[in-house]
């Protein structure tokens, strides 16, 4: 990376995240609250933002958030904690979804008709959509604290070829990975019982904070995607914003370049979309809003062979 420029932002990006929620969880709950509860209203930023911060947090999953791999990781860990789930398991998820988007393995939307019942597959399908996929985030880390082989039983009894459950799971069980995860989860408890524990009889406030984050984190993530061709890897939405809104996401919203080249760090995103001349496919709220549309069938999809993804080819931080 070796960007001054870039180094210094992230260094106040990290600043600005940490401060922020270290405001939520105990500053507010220790001085403000007490004296007056409409400071609860400064939850409301906090929770606006939990897409630019995801997006910060995405820089430490591909390893460029910091020239440093220590500093890239303790950042990285840090950030996790606080936003609900291990670090390592947003990490190995995110590169398994960029090594088998749009696959059988990674496409939330499409169900089989005539293999699949729909309805049953739509309830999944808008629990995920409505918060449901940091849901998952959050218990799969805290589900990581039981015993090893409950934990591999677990894993085993929902893996399948349609979910990249098996392969996150293999590299979890790591016994340094395990061991790191482990220590996120314990840290994400501890933290989260002594903010609600703070908060008191604002509890809700702290609930409410996480319902919203969930709800926000978990309507973006596939917006990129959805009804996208299926077979190409490497394929993904560039959503147009506004400058300044596309500056305070960390340019996530060119997914299609990031997805292209997933090892550029966010300032370099704009100039490759330039270059790459790949327009915008869509409009962000549109692609967000589209999504209600539901499930898709797989036969309705068109198919093109884009290749197949490596966690190689997408950066991976030393343990």
């Amino acid at each position: 990376m070796g960007n001054p420029d870039l180094l210094q932002a992230n260094r106040r990006l990290a600043a600005l995240h940490l401060l922020l929620q270290a405001t939520v969880l105990f500053a507010l709950p220790l001085w403000l609250l007490p004296r007056d509860p409409a400071w609860g209203w400064l939850i409301l930023p906090a929770v606006l933002m939990s897409n630019p911060w995801w997006a910060f947090v995405h820089e430490a999953l591909h390893g460029v958030m910091f020239d440093d791999r220590r500093w890239n990781r303790l950042s990285g860990r840090l950030n996790a904690v606080l936003y609900g789930a291990p670090f390592d398991l947003l990490r190995w998820g995110h590169l398994l979804h960029h090594a088998h988007s749009r696959t059988v393995r990674e496409r939330s939307e499409v169900y089989v008709a005539g293999q699949d019942n729909r309805l049953r597959f739509a309830m999944g399908y808008y629990f995920r959509l409505f918060g449901g996929l940091y849901v998952y985030e959050v218990i799969g880390g805290l589900l990581l604290l039981l015993p090893r082989p409950l934990v591999e039983r677990l894993i085993a009894g929902v893996a399948s070829r349609d979910n990249v459950i098996g392969e996150l799971g293999k590299r979890l069980m790591e016994p340094a990975t395990l061991a790191a995860v482990r220590a996120d989860a314990l840290a994400i408890a501890a933290v989260y019982s002594l903010a609600f524990a703070l908060y008191g009889l604002c509890w809700w406030m702290l609930l409410a904070a996480l319902a919203g984050r969930a709800v926000l984190i978990s309507l973006v993530d596939n917006a990129f995607h959805y009804g996208t061709p299926l077979g190409d890897v490497r394929f993904a939405r560039n959503l147009e914003l506004p400058g300044w809104a596309s500056r305070l996401m960390l340019h996530f919203n060119l997914h299609g370049a990031h997805h292209a080249r997933a090892r550029l760090p966010w300032r370099d995103l704009p100039e490759y979309h330039r270059q790459s001349a790949a327009g915008f496919q869509d409009r962000w709220l549109a692609a967000v809003f589209r999504q209600l549309r539901g499930p898709l069938a797989e036969q309705c999809l068109p198919r093109r062979d884009g290749g197949s993804g490596s966690t190689k080819d997408i950066g991976v931080v030393a343990g």
